[in-house]
């Protein structure tokens, strides 16, 4: 079925408590870093803005009341959003899997990232994908020069994922963290916890004949995760002003 961005619920993993950059953030749990102005999260949720989604569950961690307050006072015009609090490590489609059911939303898709990094990719292609009934998923990849930091997308001859491959040097394509799944699929997720989305639910879901289409792009992208990433982060926001919903004055 043909899914519209109205119908799509973002959920953004902000749990992290970011050890490699802890000391210049204090007390604050990474995702809000301040960058620009603004917490770091709060650009990635006026992003998903204007890319029309109206709906954001934040699965939060470490100081979650930190978060919940910030979007309490200060809302991002348009957006609703609900913090779901993973009190134990869940994995990344755990904590996805708790904030999909602890939300109570029904959604036709659901459009996954990480609070602690942003990557534009273009959420209209992804929901172009899924035009296809046979597409279940879209996996955003990123072409890098070397994949040995990350290990990388393997595609089959129709572009959909085939497996993940482990790390390794030379050209190749990297997840970047941004997923957009139908709501069947999510279904299909197996239950287990802690659960892994790159080491056991793709390969489940793989092996299981689920059509994953990995959708490459050539987007900017910025992982705040370290001293260095965090100190370009201002002038990452400041160049790409233009991808965030603007402030309603």
């Amino acid at each position: 079925m043909p899914v519209s961005s109205e119908q799509i619920t973002a959920v953004i993993l902000a749990g992290g408590f970011g050890t490699r950059i802890q000391h210049l953030l204090g007390d604050l749990p990474k995702p809000m870093a301040p960058v620009n102005g603004k917490p770091f999260l709060e650009w990635v949720v006026r992003w998903l803005a204007a890319q029309n989604i109206r709906r954001v569950v934040l699965s939060t961690g470490y100081m979650t009341e930190s978060i919940e307050n910030h979007f309490s006072s200060q809302p991002v015009a348009g957006v609703t959003v609900l913090c779901v609090p993973e009190t134990t490590p869940l994995g990344t489609a755990g904590g996805f899997l708790n904030a999909v059911h602890q939300s109570k939303i029904n959604s036709a898709a659901w459009f996954l990232l990480n609070g602690d990094t942003l990557v534009f990719a273009n959420l209209a292609d992804a929901i172009r994908e899924l035009q296809n009934d046979s597409t279940a998923g879209v996996i955003f990849g990123r072409e890098v020069p070397d994949t040995s930091r990350y290990g990388s997308l393997v595609s089959d001859a129709n572009g959909n994922l085939a497996c993940f491959a482990e790390k390794r040097p030379g050209q190749g394509v990297i997840s970047t963290g941004v997923y957009l799944f139908r709501d069947a699929l999510v279904k299909k997720f197996p239950t287990k916890i802690p659960l892994s989305l790159e080491a056991e639910v793709f390969p489940a879901l793989t092996t299981a004949g689920e059509s994953l289409k990995v959708l490459r792009i050539h987007a900017p992208f910025l992982d705040i995760g370290t001293p260095e990433t965090l100190r370009e982060a201002d002038f990452f926001i400041q160049q790409n002003i233009a991808q965030f919903q603007p402030e309603i004055v």
